[in-house]
């Protein structure tokens, strides 16, 4: 199953130490690469991974594969789980040109694609940002499908130039079947499925409002859950999928259950996520680094600690920068540590000593806004920021807690 679409903007730290930040000393560290299980290429730039769920599916349809071979090509014997392996691979490599097809697309609309993740019931192209119009949505979401509908009849002309019954004659068949069910299954019309971004997409272009198209896929993602859960089981049972209720066993029956209830929790669960991402990116605007900073007072490095907060209280200040003789910011006392210091060690702590050295990257211009400023914070890992105007005065200091603390209370605003 693909579940292409957005991996949501990085969410900065609550707390006083924000990702990415050694919790002792504050210092950013080197961001880290997105991972997600066994690294296996970075076609177009874009890191592939496969998750350890993976395995367990391949494992799956090796032994069901397998299976079928033996009733099909039962002179085959033990070497028909090598067939079946290859199957399964064959299989999920097909799933990634499924998903190369999104990333591709994504990148024509110069929108950047944090990895590809191969996993349990199909892939995920983390694509980082909205599409900016509703029609470069529907391709984007389009491409996917259309894709393994090609690959569908590839396989299919492949079949006529070998016998079949034959080892080769089953598995083109098997990737051929495969494929138009992974193209069908994803342009069902919900979320988070491809189809359900080409409904988005046009309820988006009728009413204007990107909200309001995720609204309505999502919620058919969610009927779509309820009737996979339901109907998958009976489908099976009546064997409407080409088995009989005579052949219908007891372990089928609760594997079919099972299947039915994975496949359900993971497409309502998606449609839930789409909302929630849906009401974050709503509401990225009201994310500005102006409203979120702190008064700050320009103190000397020698300053005692008990001195700078003294003077902090007096200008209804919150938070103290390290300045040169000059007046040139070169550090930002940490929070943590001024929590972490004795009030009767303070008169003989220097702010120095609970100061964290200004890069250019913890220099946040006091314009920045929503994404910018979430993908600025996301660029250098810290606790806090030293906000500057244009002309390079200082503003103010920005703290990732209470980034995280207008984040929570955005998030949680009712829809209207």
């Amino acid at each position: 199953m693909d579940e292409s679409g957005d991996s949501g903007r990085p969410q900065p730290g609550a707390g006083g130490t924000a990702p990415g930040t050694d919790p002792d000393n504050g210092k950013p560290k080197r961001p880290a690469e997105p991972g997600g299980g066994l690294l296996m290429g970075r076609p177009f730039g874009v890191p592939v991974y496969v998750a350890p769920s993976w395995f367990v599916v391949a494992a799956l349809i090796t032994w069901v594969f397998g299976g079928q071979l033996d009733r099909v090509l039962p002179e085959l014997g033990a070497a028909r789980y090598l067939v079946a392996l290859f199957f399964a691979i064959a299989f999920y490599a097909s799933v990634l040109v499924h998903e190369l097809a999104h990333t591709v697309a994504a990148l024509h609309y110069k929108l950047p694609v944090r990895r590809i993740q191969l996993q349990f019931f199909g892939g995920v192209s983390e694509i980082e940002k909205e599409s900016e119009t509703p029609g470069r949505e529907f391709v984007l979401a389009f491409v996917g499908p259309l894709l393994s509908l090609v690959l569908g009849g590839v396989f299919y002309g492949a079949m006529q130039f070998v016998e079949p019954g034959t080892v080769p004659g089953v598995l083109l068949a098997g990737l051929m079947i495969s494929n138009l069910i992974v193209a069908a299954f994803n342009l069902l019309p919900g979320l988070p499925l491809d189809g359900g971004r080409m409904l988005r997409a046009v309820v988006w272009k009728i009413t204007g409002k990107p909200m309001s198209g995720t609204i309505a896929a999502a919620w058919v993602g969610r009927g779509l859950a309820v009737v996979v859960l339901v109907g998958l089981p009976l489908l099976t049972h009546t064997g409407a999928l080409g088995g009989s209720a005579q052949d219908i066993g007891g372990v089928e029956t609760v594997m079919d259950a099972l299947l039915a209830a994975i496949l359900a929790a993971i497409i309502w669960t998606g449609a839930g996520n789409s909302l929630r991402m849906a009401r974050l990116r709503e509401h990225l605007p009201d994310l500005r680094a102006r409203t979120l900073t702190r008064r700050a007072v320009p103190v000397e490095s020698a300053t005692p600690l008990s001195e700078a907060l003294r003077r902090a209280n007096e200008a209804g200040a919150r938070a103290l920068v390290v300045v040169d003789g000059q007046g040139n910011p070169k550090g930002v006392v940490r929070e943590a540590a001024i929590v972490g210091v004795p009030e009767h060690r303070r008169p003989w702590v220097a702010v120095s000593g609970l100061a964290q050295d200004l890069t250019d990257g913890m220099r946040v211009p006091a314009e920045l806004a929503g994404e910018a400023l979430l993908d600025r914070l996301k660029a250098t890992p810290a606790t806090e920021y030293l906000v500057v105007e244009e002309t390079g005065q200082i503003y103010g200091v920005l703290s990732t807690a209470d980034v995280e603390r207008a984040f929570v209370k955005a998030m949680a605003r009712p829809e209207a």
